[in-house]
C-alpha cells in the first residue's frame, strides 16, 4: 500500500484534530480569535507536513501556542499605540472584590487569570486535555523534565492564588456584653 499523499495526510489531521484544537483556541481566546488560530495552526501544518510528527496533536497545540501568543503581542502593541494617540496613561485591570459571592468555577477562573502564561498553559494541558507529561512537554516545547517542573510551580501557584481568593471564613463570634462596670 502506498504512503498517503501530502494532501490525504493533512485531511486526516483536520478531521482527526480539528475539534481538540479548536476547544484548545476556544479556551485560550474569543471566538473569532479562536477560529484565526485554529485557520493558521492548520496552515503551518500544510507547510511543514513533512515535519509534523505521528503523534500529531501535542505538536498541533504547540503551534496553536505560539500563534496565541504572537496574537497576543500583537494586540498588546495595537493597545499601547491606542492608548498613546489617545494620550490615555494606562488602562487599569479589572478588580477583584473578595466580599462578592462567586462560585467555584469563578474562583478557579480568576485564579487561573493571575498566573503565567507557561504556568496556565501547563495547567491546562494536563488537566483539561488530558495530555500526558511527555505529550504535554511536547506541546509546551520543552523536556519532559522542565515541562514537569513547570507543571509543579504551576500547581503550588495556583493553590495559593485560589488560597488568596478564597472569601474569609465567617467565624462564630460571641457578642461582648455592653455593660459598664
Amino acid at each position: 500500500m502506498a504512503p498517503p499523499t501530502r494532501e490525504q495526510r493533512f485531511e486526516g489531521l483536520f478531521r482527526e484534530h480539528y475539534g481538540a484544537l479548536r476547544g484548545y483556541a476556544l479556551r485560550r481566546a474569543a471566538t473569532e480569535t479562536a477560529q484565526d488560530v485554529v485557520a493558521e495552526t492548520f496552515l503551518v501544518a500544510w507547510r511543514r507536513i513533512d515535519d509534523v510528527p505521528d503523534d500529531a496533536l501535542p505538536w498541533l497545540y504547540g503551534v496553536a501556542r505560539r500563534v496565541l501568543a504572537n496574537q497576543r503581542r500583537s494586540a498588546t502593541r495595537g493597545d499601547a499605540l491606542e492608548r498613546r494617540l489617545a494620550g490615555a496613561e494606562s488602562a487599569a485591570g479589572p478588580s477583584f472584590d473578595p466580599g462578592e459571592t462567586t462560585g467555584e468555577a469563578e474562583l478557579v477562573r480568576l485564579a487561573l487569570g493571575r498566573l503565567s502564561d507557561n504556568s496556565r498553559d501547563a495547567l491546562m494541558l494536563v488537566a483539561w486535555h488530558g495530555l500526558s507529561g511527555a505529550r504535554a512537554a511536547r506541546a509546551a516545547g520543552c523536556s519532559r523534565a522542565t515541562f514537569a517542573v513547570r507543571l509543579h510551580r504551576a500547581r503550588v501557584q495556583l493553590a495559593a492564588e485560589l488560597a488568596a481568593l478564597e472569601p474569609a471564613p465567617v467565624r462564630d463570634v460571641k457578642p461582648q456584653s455592653m455593660e459598664v462596670g
